[in-house]
């Protein structure tokens, strides 16, 4: 089970947004794969064996990525994209709830010529694989606690290369792919540099700021010491509304978190979206430390709502943000 040689791997297919590949079988995808479950410092997880010779669309070319690790901005990845549909469901790794969008190495999949769509062979019995079982643990803290390991947590290695806002061949590419229009792309350009006008603004006095050197989106920091909560048992299915921009800051404390969850420009533009509870999630993996946060109070997960990377340089990871019930409402259903 040793990584492809450079000159054994199939070469990059250059995969567009809306095209059919086939995800390739489970023998030829652990060839790929290095002692440590991984191609170019990317984890292939047991949760992705399910989806081995099934036929997929490609949702987004996955060519950068912003950095919720350590906040170093966007990074870059090679030759890798996300399919539609192809979310991790936690299933070896804790039960974790995040549903992050998984990431697909090029050399995982192989192109289908266009046609008639094709139904899915049956599901195969799940299989157990040790080289990707042991390497989905890293070794226990101190204390004995399980810690895990999974694509979000190695993101950092597997697209070591900061991508510098400044550089314009990732807008470009984003076009080229598929990622964004036009008109989205130059949209979310014009937000970068005035973020950094206004970061760059707040060297100067309060009088002379604008919107208090705030990034668009104009998420102000709360005043509280310590936070309100609101249990009111959403559950899956049920209709609710996302409550105002001012409603939720209300919530907030100085660093805008509400009981350390936090609360950012890119949720601020579903204030006043009406959708569907998907998920309660009340455990989700720690990226930084691995460790499994059991949540005191649950939080939401809404139908659909994710992270579009309007404000995040196009970033195509597509994260699925928590809620607070605090910050949702319940809608009657029309009859």
């Amino acid at each position: 089970m040793t990584q492809f040689e450079a000159s054994a791997r199939p070469k990059a297919l250059g995969l567009t947004v809306g095209e059919v590949v086939e995800v390739r079988s489970v023998e030829e995808i652990i060839a790929t794969l290095d002692e440590k479950g991984e191609l170019e410092g990317l984890p292939f997880m047991p949760e992705m064996l399910s989806f081995c010779g099934r036929r997929m669309t490609v949702h987004k070319v996955a060519h950068k990525l912003c950095d919720t690790l350590t906040g170093t901005g966007m990074r870059r990845m090679r030759d890798a994209v996300h399919l539609t549909g192809a979310r991790c469901d936690g299933s070896a790794h804790g039960g974790c709830q995040t549903a992050c969008s998984l990431y697909w190495k090029e050399a995982w999949l192989k192109r289908v010529d266009p046609g008639p769509p094709v139904p899915d062979a049956a599901p195969a019995p799940a299989r157990r694989l040790p080289l990707l079982e042991i390497n989905s643990r890293r070794e226990p803290a101190v204390d004995g606690e399980v810690r895990y390991r999974c694509q979000a947590t190695e993101l950092l290695r597997a697209a070591p290369e900061r991508l510098p806002f400044r550089d314009l061949g990732q807008y470009v590419t984003d076009v080229r792919v598929g990622n964004a229009g036009v008109l989205a792309t130059l949209r979310t350009i014009f937000f970068g540099l005035f973020n950094r006008l206004q970061r760059a603004s707040r060297r100067l006095p309060r009088r002379l700021r604008f919107r208090d050197g705030m990034a668009w989106g104009f998420v102000a920091p709360g005043r509280n010491t310590t936070t309100p909560t609101e249990l009111s048992d959403l559950q899956p299915g049920e209709l609710v509304r996302v409550k105002s921009r001012e409603a939720i800051v209300a919530t907030l404390d100085t660093k805008r978190l509400n009981r350390g969850m936090g609360f950012e420009e890119e949720m601020a533009r579903y204030c006043g979206h009406v959708g569907r509870v998907a998920a309660r999630v009340e455990r989700c993996i720690d990226e930084r430390t691995g460790r499994m946060l059991q949540m005191k109070n649950p939080c939401i997960i809404l139908d659909g709502v994710v992270c579009a990377g309007v404000y995040k340089a196009n970033c195509p990871r597509a994260f699925v943000p928590f809620w607070r019930e605090i910050w949702l409402e319940r809608v009657t259903e029309e009859n």
